[in-house]
């Protein structure tokens, strides 16, 4: 008698936790689904807004909306070559999946600069 009083127990315990299944499944995954997206337009030869802040591995997407100028997002602490230029309706994004902050300006306009500080 005991032993099949136990036995209920232990199914009753495991059908118990078994309901936290889900919540331990988003939990573990949390990061990546809390990850959001934040866009910064390219108007007026302007990074709109020029300062932002973000978590790490939010990415985000510079979006030109002009009508007739060509711009780029260049990071020059990374130590690259100027990236490609970008048009109007077209975009680039970046992950940030380090801590830090990261200045950036526009090749073609060198007052154009902006910052991500990713936290």
């Amino acid at each position: 008698m005991y032993a099949m009083a136990m036995q209920m127990r232990v199914k009753n315990i495991n059908v118990k936790y078994a309901s936290f299944i889900p919540l331990l499944l988003v939990l573990t995954f949390s990061s990546k689904l809390s990850a959001k997206e934040v866009v910064v337009e390219i108007y007026k030869k302007a990074f709109i807004p020029a300062d932002i802040r973000v978590e790490k591995g939010d990415t985000v997407i510079w979006k030109n909306i002009e009508k007739r100028q060509y711009h780029n997002v260049w990071f020059k602490q990374f130590n690259t070559e100027e990236p490609d230029y970008f048009f109007p309706g077209e975009s680039y994004q970046r992950t940030f999946n380090d801590t830090g902050v990261f200045v950036y300006e526009c090749g073609p306009h060198p007052k154009m600069t902006g910052t991500v500080t990713v936290q």
